[in-house]
């Protein structure tokens, strides 16, 4: 008993200490901290992540906005749009950046929601993301609203906050190669290489672009 015991305490131990984890700090050109960047690890080893990526999402359409700007989600994940403002609305979804001359014809989605009427619930609609990659959001009546969905099927992806910093939790020990998306970044930034270990370790990424100041 004791021995099954001291195995059971053992294993626990060896699996806390193969993962660690991984700061990512992403700059502007300038040098300045970027929000709302996605950061994607993809670990060389495979283990557990501490929480999946999420399959269900809402974002809202609010004062002209995509609220939130960006969402990370995994593959398959289903999106509820909400229209909470008292006009019509569209949703146009296509590949951004580069990817969306080569996206097929026909491909993406789009629908549309009617105003929300006084003291009744926002009206809503769905989508579901099946590929990979960055989606643009967009309306076809107001032209200045734009939001993005960032699909990953790596669970180690995560969006940087104000101070530009993503915390990447229990990546498994071992190389990781490490890679960061921006909405205005058109150009791919060169993915690094980091080494995980139960000691934290920290990365830095550089736009070659001063992203766009977000309308308020």
């Amino acid at each position: 008993m004791k021995k099954t015991l001291l195995t059971l305490a053992l294993a626990a131990l060896s699996g806390w200490a193969t993962a660690g984890n991984l700061q990512v700090l992403v700059l502007d050109k300038e040098g300045k901290p970027v929000a709302d960047a996605v950061v994607i690890v993809v670990p060389a080893n495979k283990g557990d992540p501490k929480a999946p990526l999420p399959l269900q999402v809402t974002i809202n359409q609010e004062k002209m906005r995509f609220i939130p700007a960006v969402s990370v989600v995994g593959v398959g994940a289903r999106a509820k749009f909400v229209n909470n403002d008292p006009w019509e609305h569209h949703v146009r979804g296509s590949a951004a950046g580069f990817a969306q001359f080569n996206a097929a014809a026909g491909s993406g989605f789009e629908l549309r929601l009617d105003g929300k009427a006084d003291g009744k619930t926002g009206k809503s609609a769905e989508a579901v993301f099946e590929k990979t990659g960055a989606v643009l959001l967009g309306c076809h009546i107001h032209g200045s609203m734009r939001g993005h969905v960032y699909v990953s099927d790596s669970p180690w992806t995560v969006l940087t906050g104000a101070d530009g910093i993503a915390n990447v939790e229990q990546v498994p020990d071992g190389t990781a190669q490490v890679k960061v998306w921006h909405a205005d970044q058109l150009i791919d930034v060169a993915p690094q290489q980091a080494t995980v270990s139960a000691a934290p370790a920290k990365a830095t990424m550089q736009l070659s672009v001063v992203p766009r100041r977000r309308r308020i």
